[in-house]
């Protein structure tokens, strides 16, 4: 089964609405990745320290998860573990490197 993804752009339509209806944003790159860039509001949850944390995702159960990475990779296999979980997650399709060229050129990008 695919794993689901979502575009830069339609993140950025979400984020724009109201609150409630905004999804949950995690990071699943390295600290200094995320140090170096990070899209705002996001969690920091290294892939490798998915299951170790899995109680801080709890936290999200109920909302829908974006999760990203640097190219779109990592964030694959996170949202795959997210889906075995029973979390909604999805994808941010070529990860925070798309996301700055297509929505927000101020983000550095590496």
């Amino acid at each position: 089964m695919p794993i689901p993804e979502m575009t830069p752009t339609r993140l950025a339509e979400l984020l724009a609405g109201p609150p409630e209806s905004r999804p949950a944003l995690l990071d699943v790159r390295f600290p200094d990745e995320h140090e170096w860039v990070a899209i705002p509001g996001s969690v920091l949850i290294p892939l490798p320290e998915l299951d170790e944390r899995a109680d801080e995702l709890e936290a999200l159960r109920g909302r829908q998860v974006v999760v990203y990475c640097h190219h779109g990779v990592r964030s694959l296999d996170g949202t795959a573990y997210l889906l075995s979980k029973g979390l909604d997650a999805v994808s941010l399709r070529g990860g925070i490197d798309l996301y700055s060229i297509q929505v927000d050129p101020t983000l550095p990008r590496y």
